[in-house]
């Protein structure tokens, strides 16, 4: 069996995954797709880029991250379902909203994390130290973008960058000690609600996996505000590296993270990180471990259909 995974190329998480999926199974993936009988569509939304004789005559895998309920997202779903044989989600919830949509086979499996890139570094000081970072303050984290599209300045309301300034201004009030620290693509919401309040914050903008652990690792508090998510992959990489977490009950969150780490803007101010429990269930999706479940899923496929 030869898989062709489809491309993406928009520096993104999907884009380390292909990546090193490539690099660890050389002898199963096809560089061209006709040369595939398999072929992995590892970004949805691409599907229409695939040649219609290529969807009808090999074997399709997509993978889903969410579904936003919306009419336009499920007529595309359907549409691309004529062609998909087999899906593989990043998590439960997604597993859930799809079963709903088709009668084909499901694989829930979070993307791998290499913990050679995300782990923990012991001492805190002297990395803040190394970062230009003072050790008094409480540095609360976010790293994925926020707002929508080419539209710099409109929230993108499933990740939550609304509710996110809502807790940090909560915590700010009882600690002026507390700074954020944000990196990635289109920040400028959250950038623009921070300095209206007055919050300092830290900006790093797009950092190699390098620097992004040894940011992970200076935090004391990293939050997911998400109402819709399909990892986020923060979480694992969060668990792995033993930064303090808490989310809200999106995407792996339920299981990743222990019930008392997980909020809702009601209670948010209650929720508590628990180290040891994300650290022990993200083990379960290190590199080794993750693209081994992988491996375990196109066995399957290979079963089923050839």
């Amino acid at each position: 069996m030869k898989i062709f995974i489809s491309k993406l190329n928009e520096s993104w998480i999907i884009d380390r995954v292909r990546k090193e999926w490539i690099q660890n199974n050389k002898s199963t993936t096809a560089r061209y797709i006709r040369n595939a009988n398999v072929i992995w569509i590892i970004a949805p939304w691409l599907w229409k880029n695939i040649p219609k004789k290529h969807l009808e005559n090999k074997i399709v895998v997509c993978s889903i991250y969410h579904l936003d309920g919306s009419n336009h997202e499920k007529k595309d779903f359907l549409d691309r379902d004529r062609y998909v044989d087999y899906y593989h989600v990043i998590s439960k919830k997604t597993e859930k909203q799809i079963s709903d949509l088709t009668t084909k086979k499901i694989s829930s499996i979070p993307f791998w994390v290499d913990e050679n890139l995300f782990f923990k570094i012991e001492n805190k000081h002297n990395l803040r130290d190394e970062l230009r970072l003072e050790n008094k303050k409480f540095y609360i984290g976010s790293f994925q973008r926020d707002t929508e599209g080419s539209d710099l300045t409109s929230p993108k309301l499933i990740k939550g960058p609304d509710r996110f300034i809502k807790i940090v201004e909560s915590k700010f009030k009882t600690d002026p000690n507390i700074e954020v620290v944000l990196t990635g693509k289109r920040r400028q919401y959250v950038i623009s609600e921070l300095t209206k309040r007055g919050i300092p914050f830290k900006y790093f903008e797009m950092v190699d996996s390098k620097l992004l652990n040894k940011l992970y690792n200076i935090l004391d508090l990293y939050i997911v505000s998400s109402r819709i998510e399909g990892g986020p992959q923060a979480i694992i990489e969060c668990g792995l590296s033993k930064t303090p977490i808490i989310s809200t009950d999106v995407g792996v969150a339920s299981e990743i993270l222990s019930p008392k780490s997980i909020f809702d803007m009601s209670n948010y101010d209650k929720a508590l990180p628990d180290i040891k429990v994300a650290y022990k269930n993200s083990l379960e999706y290190n590199l080794i471990n993750g693209q081994k479940l992988f491996r375990n899923m196109f066995s399957e496929v290979e079963k089923l259909f050839f």
